[in-house]
């Protein structure tokens, strides 16, 4: 079922938090865009102001959105802002089955990879308070790191994924099976002790290889530069001043007990979803023999993903982003700007080259695409799947929040790039 941006079942402090959205405009012209340049080469919603009718409720955007979830391929949240303002919002599906609540617009989700900028803002944040620097040996600031990585990993190789960690489960390869964390210190400890184990994948600096592993060291590295843990250091420096209050890093305790938090529903074998958070010991069946990723066996997020947000919170990240509210102009061009080229964009869904290149910055990846910039992440593990998108010289944010699985999104995501960029 869709439903409206104003819930009747949401408290007056809700619509308030969701009426922001309205209210405050994005910077003006977008994030260091040269704005003549941009209205030059942009797609038909640039410039003017105009809405793409595909964009529009009951557009194009919005019927595919509801065909999907009309067949059960997709559970969650989608919002599209221009400028800050709302342009369409609709949710669908269940936050929790078992409790009949239904998903909302202001439902909070799990993000898994989705919240790694976050991180690198934080280590930007960090380095523009003269507390780092980006060629700084980690060592310098983490003992206990093997001898390989304490002598040549850098931040900016953890930031970029060129530091050769890599990752643990590689696909196509059987994993072990997950422990199941009770405690944040229990997590921690876990994490150091396979790190002291691990062999570097390459020489840090010569290749690229996706890391969360590098990711959760960096959330180590805020912790100790700050003097706060990681998830703390977030939810002040990060969540507050852009306005996201309802955006934290919560435990599986939270999880379970807050009805506004999304449950992840993992497809199995038998074509049934179930539920994440109640069932530890099961994964979703993609990419392995069925004892796959579950996010929620690990007690808490890091800095390697998993915090939670809503649509409306992501939308004001993106607004406080571009009006310098989390960083000093030449510190969110570091930020936003791509350091390494990645692979070229896929095609998409339909089968239609995508005209763009992606690199990646300190934290999101950073695509050109129909001659716009767009910074931007997903994220998925079992029943999650979540991507964001800041359109930097267009005024545009997109978020899809999901609690199905991977694939859930995708189409989703091809169609909301062609609509705005007007490919």
């Amino acid at each position: 079922m869709a439903l409206s941006l104003r819930s009747h079942d949401h408290d007056p402090s809700r619509r308030s938090a969701l009426g922001f959205l309205g209210a405050v405009p994005l910077a003006a012209g977008g994030l260091l865009a040269a704005r003549e340049t941009a209205e030059a080469h942009a797609g038909p919603s640039s410039g003017s102001g105009r809405i793409p009718e595909g964009l529009r409720p009951g557009g194009a955007f919005d019927q595919h959105i509801k065909e999907l979830a009309d067949k059960d391929q997709f559970s969650g949240t989608v919002l599209v802002a221009h400028r800050g303002r709302q342009v369409l919002a609709r949710a669908y599906g269940w936050a929790d089955k078992e409790g009949k609540v239904p998903n909302k617009i202001d439902t909070l989700y799990a993000l898994a990879s989705s919240s790694k900028p976050f991180t690198g803002l934080a280590v930007v944040q960090l380095v523009q308070q003269g507390k780092l620097t980006f060629y700084d040996l980690v060592s310098k600031h983490l003992d206990g790191l093997p001898a390989a990585m304490a002598e040549h990993i850098t931040v900016h190789h953890l930031l970029t994924h060129t530091s050769g960690l890599g990752d643990a489960r590689r696909a196509g390869e059987q994993p072990p099976p997950e422990k199941i964390h009770n405690s944040y210190e229990e997590q921690t400890a876990d994490f150091w002790a396979n790190l002291k184990t691990f062999e570097l994948e390459f020489a840090p600096g010569t290749k690229k290889a996706y890391s969360s592993m590098g990711y959760t060291l960096l959330g180590e590295l805020v912790a100790k530069v700050s003097g706060m843990s990681f998830q703390d250091y977030a939810r002040r420096n990060v969540f507050i001043p852009a306005g996201m209050q309802d955006s934290a890093y919560y435990d599986r305790r939270r999880w379970l007990a807050d009805r506004r938090i999304a449950h992840p529903y993992m497809y199995q074998k038998d074509g049934t979803r179930i539920d994440a958070v109640r069932n530890l010991d099961k994964g979703s069946v993609y990419g392995d023999a069925g004892q796959g990723s579950n996010s929620a066996r690990g007690w808490m997020g890091t800095g390697g993903g998993n915090g939670f947000s809503t649509a409306p919170d992501l939308v004001r990240f993106a607004v406080a982003l571009q009006g310098g509210k989390l960083t000093a102009r030449p510190y969110t061009e570091l930020y936003v700007n791509g350091k390494i080229s990645a692979k070229p964009l896929r095609e998409d869904t339909s089968g239609n080259s995508l005209r763009g290149e992606t690199f990646q910055a300190y934290g999101p990846v950073a695509a050109t695409y129909n001659n716009q910039r767009i910074i931007t992440h997903g994220g998925g593990a079992g029943g999650i799947s979540t991507s964001w998108s800041i359109y930097l010289d267009m005024d545009w944010t997109a978020v899809i929040l999901s609690n199905y699985d991977l694939q859930s999104i995708e189409p989703i995501i091809d169609l909301e790039r062609r609509l705005i960029t007007g490919a």
